[in-house]
């Protein structure tokens, strides 16, 4: 998994893009971090089986549709799409050197099965698409399309979100229904 996130990035040749892959590969735990406390792949490395979801599943829904054509992507929509669905969760990586998700250790001493991880609490609370924005801009430049994509991948389902209404982009849409479908009917036990 992390070789084809890596080659995917680095297909992009955007200026930087090695930089992140480093930082991804040693500075960072997004190939062993999970993806959520108790939900989609709330195991290791499923932050980074989700962004691979994610892309591949936007990718297909985006040549589906007519929206990017792979043979004739003459405006660079292919590497948007790569760009966004395999950084919009970056920010639920370490950052600043915490972890995002922790065991949830019970009274008990052992793990929960119900909720195997908990948010950081040692971790000050910035929305993950807020740093997945800061984690990658230091890196690599975003076009205003892929920084609204990233930003606003959750859509409605956020306070900030709400605003989006009646402005949402194809990109920022593709994403949101990427990894809204993927989080809830291919990522579940």
């Amino acid at each position: 998994m992390q070789n084809k996130i890596i080659e995917l990035l680095r297909s992009t040749e955007r200026p930087g893009i090695e930089n992140l892959c480093e930082y991804m590969i040693y500075e960072s735990d997004f190939f062993t971090a999970p993806c959520s406390t108790q939900y989609h792949l709330c195991k290791e490395g499923g932050l980074a089986e989700h962004s691979l979801n994610v892309y591949m599943y936007m990718r297909n829904a985006a040549a589906g549709i007519g929206y990017y054509d792979p043979l004739f992507d003459t405006e660079g929509i292919g590497n948007s799409i790569i760009i966004t669905s395999l950084l919009h969760d970056i920010g639920k990586a370490n950052y600043r050197g915490k972890p995002n998700y922790v065991p949830n250790i019970l009274a008990s001493g052992k793990v929960s099965t119900a909720k195997p991880f908990e948010t950081n609490k040692d971790r000050l609370y910035i929305s993950h698409e807020v740093i997945s924005l800061q984690i990658t801009s230091k890196f690599i430049e975003l076009t205003e399309e892929e920084e609204c994509a990233i930003y606003y991948h959750n859509a409605l389902y956020t306070a900030t979100g709400r605003d989006l209404n009646g402005k949402e982009r194809p990109l920022q849409t593709l994403l949101h229904f990427a990894d809204l479908y993927v989080s809830r009917f291919v990522e579940v036990e």
